[in-house]
């Protein structure tokens, strides 16, 4: 047999609240505060409502006549990875593996972009950067920057999906202050509880998500933000001398890391709101959405391919502000040595302290 119990939290401290006989009504142990039955049972309910969930829909726009002459989709057999190019491209490798690419076929359907961030760093630059990169790097082999040999720098129009809305918030906390003083006969400690209330709205704009399971995620994200005021109305001529990555991730699909991003940024914008109290636990969080409008986007990424000891290498530039991110090898040897002298450092200081202590006991 499966027993299951059903658990109520006190709406003044969070602590689980339990059903007096005595008084007939619910009790909290720990702040004594006591509630009716019906009460607790109608504030319990309206905290599980939730938000309903708000339908983004993108009609898309169409291609203009004759804008996808002369494009050719690329694929990559290794990493499923398609691109959009000029026709005549010729045979290369894949900007996100570094493995040979064929033609696939004649560039068509799809959603037409809405907007695109032209590029504004140049090849050169972005060259210059990873050298840049490697400066400073402690832990990085002395013969790597001799040794390792740049292989691919291209550049790549990524597909995002923008995301703009608004959030309309309703939360809930609990909050404590603990104050301690003492006198010449006892020490003195003071806990007091407090319900906090935050209501509001926030406005969100373009709300990237990135829409190609080609490049690592966790590269876009590095090397955001963009600067979204200098985005245009897209036109195939941006596309002249760089690849376009077709998007494979769906905008439907890309909804629930935007609102989900939306959604923490606005619970924590409030939180953040909060001040003065030792401890600060949410109650209730309730956050809507609402006004969502979306649109599809083409923005600028270098990739730069190295390859070092049989080892790959890949680092990403924001083509508009030239932000670059990448990891590095880390050299073993150096490693250890640092990982010596600072735990050297901090044997030393800890034997300085007792050595004191010992000497006043």
């Amino acid at each position: 047999m499966t027993v299951s119990m059903m658990e109520f939290k006190c709406p003044n401290c969070g602590a689980p609240i339990e059903f007096d006989p005595g008084i007939q009504e619910m009790r909290c142990p720990y702040c004594e505060s006591t509630l009716n039955v019906e009460a607790l049972q109608a504030l319990d309910e309206s905290q599980e409502e939730k938000p309903e969930p708000m339908a983004w829909g993108y009609e898309g726009s169409t291609w203009q006549e004759g804008e996808q002459a002369g494009l050719a989709v690329y694929s990559c057999r290794s990493c499923a990875g398609e691109i959009v190019a000029d026709e005549t491209l010729g045979a290369t490798t894949c900007p996100f593996c570094d493995n040979p690419v064929v033609f696939a076929a004649k560039f068509s359907g799809t959603f037409r972009p809405d907007v695109v961030i032209p590029f504004k760093v140049s090849k050169a630059e972005a060259v210059a950067a990873l050298k840049k990169h490697y400066l400073g790097k402690k832990l990085l082999p002395k013969v790597f920057q001799d040794e390792n040999h740049l292989e691919e720098v291209k550049g790549v129009y990524v597909p995002f999906w923008l995301f703009e809305a608004e959030t309309a918030a309703d939360l809930e906390y609990k909050a404590t202050k603990v104050r301690v003083w003492s006198d010449s006969q006892y020490n003195y400690r003071e806990t007091s509880h407090f319900r906090i209330f935050r209501s509001g709205q926030i406005a969100f704009t373009h709300v990237p998500v990135d829409g190609s399971r080609a490049i690592d995620d966790r590269l876009t994200q590095s090397i955001e933000p963009y600067q979204m005021e200098e985005a245009t109305s897209f036109k195939a001529l941006y596309l002249a001398g760089y690849f376009a990555n077709k998007y494979d991730v769906e905008a439907a699909e890309a909804e629930t890391a935007a609102n989900r991003r939306m959604e923490n940024s606005t619970a924590r914008a409030f939180e953040e709101t909060i001040k003065g109290y030792d401890l600060v636990t949410p109650l209730k969080t309730h956050i809507q959405l609402k006004r969502g409008k979306l649109a599809y986007a083409l923005l600028p990424v270098w990739l730069l391919s190295t390859k070092w000891q049989d080892q790959s290498f890949t680092f990403a530039m924001n083509g508009q502000t030239g932000k670059f991110v990448g990891d590095l090898p880390v050299d073993p040897a150096a490693y250890w040595s640092l990982f010596g002298k600072v735990f050297g450092a901090a044997f030393v200081l800890l034997s300085a302290v007792l050595l004191t202590i010992i000497g006043l006991m």
